[in-house]
């Protein structure tokens, strides 16, 4: 199975939102189902076969993730990240002032959801292959 450390690799090459599709590539190639990233901190959840689990640790101080959803603004944050113009410390900031607790990622449908506080879903992409 897969672990931490060949995910970190793999992430090493992603420099902004436009390096998602090909990160999410290698990652598949190693056996990640899906993911669940939590905004507060940035920890994950990864999942593969046969139940497999392993999570990363927090990647900075805890975020406050704000009560109400604001999908307009989220929505804007997430496209000039997607382009490359913020880096992900930016973009996670963006997420917890707009009401974005975490994201999850389906590697076989090739979707990442965004979820509010109360998991409720706010908006779901398709990954580019």
């Amino acid at each position: 199975m897969f672990t931490v450390a060949q995910i970190k690799a793999a992430h090493a090459n992603v420099k902004s939102g436009a390096d998602f599709p090909n990160y999410i590539q290698e990652i598949k190639k190693l056996g990640v189902k899906a993911f669940e990233t939590w905004v507060i901190d940035s920890h994950t959840d990864y999942v593969g076969d046969s139940q497999y689990q392993t999570s990363s640790q927090p990647m900075y101080a805890q975020l406050s993730i704000a009560d109400t959803v604001d999908k307009e603004t989220f929505a804007h944050a997430l496209h000039i990240h997607q382009q490359g113009q913020t880096d992900y410390f930016t973009f996670c900031t963006a997420c917890a002032a707009t009401g974005i607790e975490k994201w999850v990622v389906d590697l076989e449908a090739m979707t990442c959801t965004y979820f509010d506080k109360a998991g409720h879903p706010v908006l779901v992409e398709q990954i580019p292959a």
